[in-house]
């Protein structure tokens, strides 16, 4: 009986760790629904400092999103923009609007920019609920980014940040 109850709890703990499983991803005490983006256009890869994201297999289009809880202090959503645009080259603001993302204020800010002399257009939305600061990003080739702004569309109307892990 003893081991049955060691087995048990071992399958219980493996199922609390860091990841995605079935639409949501969980890590650090935070959960969150995830809409996906389909395959085959879309295939999941390891993005430096991202809970997910997403490039497509042949059009260089790339979708990133990852939730911040602990030492991210009280920034604004422009800084919050501005930090995720380290790296990019020749940022042009293109457009720029408030609105409402899980019953939060959310910023969603588009950008011509370039990477190491690519022109390339980004997408950022960010937003703060419940301690963390949630950000989503969509990085296409310039000219391109209407070409999968609905999967980026589609990942930020499905998010939703839950309670408890």
């Amino acid at each position: 009986m003893r081991r049955l109850s060691a087995g048990v709890f071992f399958v219980l703990l493996l199922g609390c760790g860091p990841g995605l499983r079935e639409g949501r991803f969980v890590k650090d005490g935070v959960r969150y629904k995830v809409a996906q983006p389909a395959e085959p256009a879309w295939r999941r890869i390891d993005f430096a400092e991202n809970d997910l994201a997403w490039a497509t297999k042949d059009s260089g289009h790339i979708i990133a999103m990852n939730a911040t809880c602990k030492d991210h202090g009280d920034p604004s959503l422009e800084v919050l923009t501005g930090h995720l645009l380290i790296g990019f080259d020749e940022r042009v603001l293109t457009d720029r609007k408030s609105f409402t993302l899980d019953g939060r204020a959310a910023l969603r800010s588009n950008f011509d920019v370039s990477i190491d002399g690519v022109p390339a257009e980004v997408e950022v939305v960010v937003m703060k609920k419940n301690g963390c600061v949630h950000d989503f990003t969509y990085v296409s080739p310039r000219g391109q980014r209407s070409t999968q702004q609905p999967t980026f569309d589609a990942l930020i109307a499905g998010f939703a940040q839950e309670q408890g892990p």
